[in-house]
């Protein structure tokens, strides 16, 4: 399938076409505004769809909104009805377009310049007005917030809010792109009625936005990490991490260490517990106490250890040896006091999570004997 994406150098245009090059049996043809309109024609002589995703909003003129937006539409459908075949087009409005400005009245001129095509043609014609799409790639500076705000706390710079409590609308660009390549595949995740609409969107305020994103940044300083799994948060924290620069790629965390060996805290999370390693010299036991509700769990990935354990009521003991040869889990059990031991000739790095952040105050860590 090939696909006419105009717009090329845009972010969305990128991140699509990244997307449908990983794909068997797509190929793409890029027009951007660079480009003389004259090309149009050459270009859609053998294409079986169009992804429209050229336009200007924030040229220096006003008067450029028509021809960088409703002219080069016009421009497209013409190409589009001398070729004298049904090419399906996938257009990017915007929510401007039911708004009484210059720029979503090109938008809006050039939906119907669409429709006008699709119904001289029978092709199919997917438009979709979309609201703030963020991601990777997206210009700072330019035409979005998440943007601006990403690269200026992801580089140290200010940032500037006029109203923490605007409302922000939000679509991320991997569903946009996953929802045109349904369209192109004529798998659409809703019914085209007078617009589509990409399915996940997201709705935050300007102040949010910026906690969240300035959350991302400390939490290399405080090592507890945003609950970046799902949803908005996750899609966000993607967004900003792309807007690092290479120079910012790694940071160091402490490390606390003794004649036992290291101890270092890599992650902790909000409510999923924290992630270490800790490593011990031949011969070297480390632990030596019970929890009451604290668990963990163990992985050995460097040496040999042998785990201990005693019920602190009946003394019953038990122990396990495992390696590094063969990855196994230990979990410590409430109730039951253990240690463990390097039993082998080298030095022993041992990957640790505990189900809770530490808390000095109250440690839940109660040294007894093994």
């Amino acid at each position: 399938m090939k696909i006419l994406v105009t717009g090329s150098n845009g972010f969305v245009a990128k991140n699509l076409m990244v997307r449908l090059n990983e794909l068997e049996g797509f190929e793409t043809v890029t027009f951007s505004r660079q480009m003389p309109e004259t090309q149009l024609a050459g270009l859609i002589s053998d294409i079986d769809a169009v992804v429209h995703l050229a336009g200007v909003n924030r040229p220096p003129s006003p008067e450029e909104f028509v021809s960088g937006n409703t002219g080069l539409t016009q421009s497209l459908c013409l190409a589009l009805l001398d070729c004298g075949r049904q090419v399906p087009v996938i257009f990017t409005s915007s929510t401007q377009a039911a708004l009484n400005n210059p720029y979503g009245k090109s938008k809006l001129d050039a939906e119907q310049t669409l429709r006008r095509y699709a119904a001289q043609t029978g092709a199919p014609v997917y438009i979709y007005r979309l609201p703030n799409v963020f991601g990777k790639w997206c210009k700072p500076n330019y035409n979005s917030a998440v943007a601006t705000f990403c690269h200026n706390i992801a580089t140290g710079l200010p940032i500037q809010i006029n109203d923490s409590n605007a409302a922000l609308s939000l679509v991320y660009v991997d569903d946009v792109v996953d929802e045109f390549i349904r369209a192109l595949t004529n798998k659409l995740h809703l019914e085209a009625t007078e617009f589509c609409s990409v399915p996940i969107q997201y709705q935050t305020t300007v102040g949010e936005l910026a906690q969240q994103l300035e959350a991302f940044r400390d939490s290399r300083t405080s090592l507890i990490s945003e609950k970046v799994g799902a949803g908005l948060v996750r899609a966000l924290y993607s967004t900003y991490m792309s807007y690092l620069s290479p120079e910012a790629f790694a940071y160091e965390v402490p490390k606390f260490g003794d004649p036992r060996g290291v101890f270092v805290e890599m992650l902790k999370t909000k409510d999923s517990g924290q992630f270490s390693f800790f490593t011990a010299h031949p011969g070297i036991t480390r632990g030596g106490h019970y929890h009451h509700s604290k668990t963990e769990k163990f992985l050995v990935i460097k040496g040999q250890a042998r785990f201990g354990f005693r019920h602190i009521l009946t003394d019953e003991t038990y122990e396990l040896v495992t390696s590094g040869e063969q990855p196994t889990i230990v979990e410590t059990i409430p109730g039951w006091s253990h240690d463990i031991t390097n039993v082998g000739e080298e030095e022993m790095v041992v990957m640790l999570w505990a189900n809770e952040i530490f808390d000095r105050d109250r440690p839940d860590t109660i040294a007894s004997k093994v």
